[in-house]
């Protein structure tokens, strides 16, 4: 069973501010099972966003780990996450939201399965 989805996300937010990092709840979504979007502001105009993985991308192994992929493999203008945000937020209105702030772009999602 899948951790529900605020709880993740509470427990991700702890693990950035272990970190040193800034991060917030931008949009909360559904409590049980909403699907999380994390962006991370580089602070220079530019961002990364992590959305989560296709189905066929988890293990049958492990089926209940929250994976997530890259929307591009480099920053782009924060202007662009900000778009696929909404489109995704239009789609999904049970989505979350989570912002972090960090210049490296740390997400620290490999570390934060379940």
């Amino acid at each position: 069973m899948r951790l529900k989805s605020s709880i993740w996300v509470s427990a991700y937010l702890r693990r950035c501010q272990k970190e040193g990092v800034f991060g917030a709840v931008r949009r909360r979504g559904a409590e049980e099972a909403g699907a999380v979007f994390v962006k991370v502001a580089l602070l220079d105009g530019n961002a990364m966003l992590y959305t989560p993985a296709p189905q066929t991308a988890y293990e049958d192994s492990r089926p209940f780990d929250r994976i997530f992929v890259p929307m591009t493999q480099e920053p782009v203008p924060e202007s662009s996450v900000e778009q696929r945000l909404a489109k995704e937020v239009r789609f999904d209105p049970d989505a979350w939201v989570v912002e972090t702030e960090d210049k490296a772009g740390r997400h620290f999602l490999d570390l934060a399965k379940a």
